[in-house]
């Protein structure tokens, strides 16, 4: 009933991901970040200086720092050590007594210490909305989009993507920011994820997404390129060829004004050397937008 002893393992490469059956993009007016779990206790079960966790350590360093500095609510979820058998519940039977009592397994690693502007919500079940004020936080915050990092993949972390969904919150799931039992289990969790409540996204990725005071985003192009589309479909996909829906050489023209006066220093030929994707457009435009901050 207690912990296995987790063996050292390769986290997934951006190559290996599964497919997202949605094309949600992190954005830093609506989202937050919630680091789940990272406590002593749950750490012990691996080796600290082995696959996957000094990597998924440095990831999530970097996603917190990147999220303080832009205004980002931080949130980690912690148990509590020492409950009692009406506390754990259910737990019990699959997992024993849980964290022992005082604070040195219940403790957040110092590593990713909570900052002073941080949230720690009391953490009961799998689930880091069961039983804690993370719900209301999002709402009135008014964020509906939680990136979700942490400890472990296929249990908390993706239950609380799972739950995140049902309450009408974007999930973003990334899977070189978690760690799991095995790497199977990690992939598993990153597949159902994908396929059923979330984005499965990694940590640069993201850090693009998040990228501060840029005059010009991902986010905007794709907006501005549905706003220009007579038929334009709910969702522009990564990979939509834009000339199929309808995009002709005129709008292309309009939109270029409008990125130029944004600052992307990028010309028609520029887009015409590269397919006619979102994808492929915003590796040219990000690449001349500059950096104000």
């Amino acid at each position: 009933m207690s912990l296995p002893r987790i063996n050292p393992y390769a986290l997934p490469s951006a190559a290996a991901l599964p497919s997202n059956r949605v094309a949600w993009r992190p954005d830093p007016s609506r989202c937050a970040l919630l680091i789940h779990d990272m406590q002593d206790h749950f750490l012990r079960a691996f080796d600290r200086d082995a696959s996957p966790i000094p990597e998924m350590m440095s990831n999530i360093s970097a996603l917190a720092d990147r999220c303080r500095a832009l205004g980002i609510p931080v949130v980690y979820s912690a148990q509590p050590g020492g409950q009692t058998l009406e506390q754990r519940g259910l737990l019990q039977d699959f997992w024993g007594d849980g964290i022992a009592a005082g604070p040195e397994g219940q403790a957040i690693i110092p590593e990713l210490a909570p900052g002073p502007d941080d949230v720690v919500l009391t953490k009961w079940r799998y689930s880091a909305f069961v039983r804690t004020e993370l719900d209301e936080l999002l709402r009135v915050r008014g964020r509906d989009q939680l990136l979700i990092v942490g400890i472990y993949g296929h249990i908390g972390c993706l239950m609380t993507a799972c739950h995140a969904f049902m309450q009408e919150v974007q999930p973003f799931l990334l899977a070189d920011a978690i760690a799991d039992f095995s790497a199977d289990d990690h992939v598993r969790a990153l597949e159902w994820a994908a396929a059923r409540c979330a984005v499965v996204t990694t940590t640069a990725a993201t850090l693009d997404d998040l990228a501060p005071a840029r005059t010009l985003t991902r986010a905007r192009v794709a907006g501005d390129i549905l706003g220009v589309l007579e038929d334009a479909p709910a969702v522009l996909l990564s990979g939509d060829d834009l000339m199929d829906l309808g995009l002709d050489s005129i709008a292309v023209m309009g939109l270029l004004t409008t990125w130029r006066e944004a600052g992307a220093d990028v010309s028609f030929e520029d887009l015409a050397e590269v397919e006619p994707t979102l994808d492929a457009w915003w590796s040219v435009i990000g690449s001349r937008v500059p950096v104000t901050a």
